[in-house]
């Protein structure tokens, strides 16, 4: 059923907010496909590939980050096949770093969705700004 399907998909990419906002890099991470991109050098960060590599950004973002939130709205689902899809979702990001820094984005995930054995997974997430990125001093 198509609406279980999107419903899944969507609590995939909340999980991958919560994970951010409460720490939990493994909860961030578990949003994610084995070999799936997380692209946000349009706002100024880096390009990750592969689980590990996603996952240990977010660990260091975890350690970075004094306080933040990550709000996820307007999910546009579009099935491919029975076992792929691709979407958006617009995000407004806006944290405190240990450092001093704060930090702001609004942008528009651009994602594409696996069905795996552990359910929908993001296969690759492609970050692009809709305001400019306030990103001085985000440092991971």
């Amino acid at each position: 059923m198509r609406a279980d399907d999107i419903n899944d998909i969507v609590r995939a990419t909340n999980l991958y907010a919560r994970g951010l906002d409460l720490a939990d890099p493994d909860e961030a991470a578990s949003a994610f496909a084995s070999d799936s991109v997380w692209d946000a050098t349009a706002v100024g960060l880096e390009r990750y590939e592969g689980y590990d590599a996603i996952h240990a950004f977010f660990v260091a973002d975890a350690a970075a980050v004094a306080r933040g939130a990550h709000i996820l709205t307007n999910h546009i689902v579009d099935f491919d096949d029975d076992d792929h899809a691709h979407g958006t979702n617009y995000v407004f990001a806006e944290a405190e770093m240990n450092n001093g820094a704060a930090i702001k984005a609004i942008a528009l995930n651009r994602d594409k969705y696996i069905r795996t054995s552990d359910g929908w997974k993001i296969s690759e997430r492609v970050i692009t700004p809709m305001t400019t990125p306030q990103m001085d001093g985000f440092e991971v």
